[in-house]
């Protein structure tokens, strides 16, 4: 068993590395204060640009995908301590190297079940990260942890669909740039099977009786780094039945499709994110006295120390696993894995964090650390891409199975 990673994985980490130092960590600053100056809280700072422009010259772009003839041609495998890598910075890398969500997926979506043309239209200037785009799945008016539930109705009327329903919580849909939402509602809603009754079309956004409603926050937060999460109504909103993404009644399958590799990606970065809250604890750790002695010196810091750092090892391992398995055996071969890494990897970042904000007083809840948002964006996974408990009841129902 061999732990290290291959030769162009190890380059490209000491590629990223260096640019997370030269330009990612000093640019979150800069980003904070040009967006206090934007005309609106969702346009892009003008420093993001100029990362994503340093990142291209330095080919640290579309990391994500596997395709060599849209991305970088990395394995699940090679990615992941890339990712990793991003995690420590999500408001700014994942952008900057245009692997952030919800764009990730969907590139994935497009280049696997677009037809030429609408990869032409849409996937091309996203790869070239010209636009952004948002999958619009969530809806308020039903459970939708069970995606069958979804009411948003898709109706054939000649040559076009006509789609009315409301969505929200739909991830960078407040982003001017967001220019094409892939939106998932029902074509057969008697269907017999379930999960044959939905499908998926392509709908610009500036297509009429489409309304972005208002902005949802995250605990209090905007979060407008990633473009919002916004409420959107399709009030009998027509488009071509040509923007069908792969064919009806199969939009329950492409949905699965693509959240196989975006839970990953999520607990890849996770990752990051627990790594820049240990480094944070124990600068705190040397830098603070209490009682008489640095916080460094009192047994329960180094106890909390200690069990971050024991929990960050185990959870990288897992997500290794995983990420090699999705490669040798598939996604459906790794089933079991990218469950058990989607239910542990955000519930122990969310305790680590949570233990990093302690150790912080004050200053942890506050807007002069980045630890109140990581931990706000962590315990936003638990629910994102299926929560905890379904994916517990499956995986569950999976171990006793053998034994029946």
């Amino acid at each position: 068993m061999d732990f290290a990673f291959d030769a162009r994985t190890e380059e490209l980490r000491a590629k990223l590395l260096a640019f997370m130092d030269e330009h990612v960590y000093p640019a979150e600053r800069t980003a904070e204060e040009q967006r206090a100056g934007l005309a609106s809280r969702w346009d892009t700072p003008p420093v993001v640009e100029e990362l994503k422009a340093e990142a291209r010259r330095q080919g640290l772009w579309n990391l994500f995908l596997p395709d060599e003839q849209y991305g970088a041609g990395l394995t699940n495998l090679q990615y992941a301590p890339l990712a990793e890598i991003t995690g420590r910075s999500p408001q700014l890398a994942p952008t900057a190297l245009n692997c952030a969500a919800p764009d990730t997926g969907n590139m994935e979506l497009l280049a696997e079940f677009a037809t030429e043309a609408q990869r032409k239209e849409w996937l091309e200037p996203l790869l070239a990260g010209e636009i952004r785009s948002a999958f619009a799945m969530t809806e308020p008016e039903v459970a939708s942890s069970d995606a069958t539930n979804i009411e948003t109705r898709i109706e054939r009327d000649g040559d076009e669909y006509v789609i009315t329903g409301r969505k929200w919580y739909i991830s960078g849909a407040m982003n001017p740039d967001c220019k094409i939402f892939i939106v998932m509602g029902k074509t057969d809603p008697e269907g017999a099977d379930v999960r044959r009754q939905q499908s998926m079309v392509l709908v610009p956004r500036d297509t009429p009786g489409v309304e972005v409603r208002r902005a949802m926050k995250v605990y209090g937060y905007e979060d407008d780094h990633h473009g919002g999460h916004a409420e959107i109504v399709f009030d009998r909103v027509r488009v071509p039945v040509t923007n069908l993404v792969g064919e009806e009644g199969g939009g329950f399958a492409i949905a699965q499709a693509r959240l196989g590799p975006g839970r990953i990606h999520h607990c890849m970065r996770l990752i990051g994110m627990a790594e820049r809250g240990i480094e944070l604890m124990c600068r705190r750790a040397v830098s603070r006295t209490a009682f008489g002695k640095p916080l460094a010196e009192q047994g329960v810091v180094q106890g909390w120390i200690a069990d971050a750092r024991v929990a960050v090892e185990q959870l990288r391992l897992l997500v290794l696993k995983t990420a090699w398995l999705m490669d040798t055996v598939g996604n459906r071969g790794a089933h079991t894995e990218i469950q058990a890494i989607k239910i542990a990897t955000p519930r122990t970042v969310v305790a680590l964090l949570d233990r990093a904000v302690q150790l912080h007083g004050a200053a942890g809840v506050s807007q002069d650390t980045p630890l109140a948002e990581l931990w706000a964006a962590a315990r936003t996974i638990q629910l994102a891409d299926g929560p905890d408990e379904v994916h517990q009841r499956s995986l569950a129902r999976r171990e006793i199975k053998q034994y029946r």
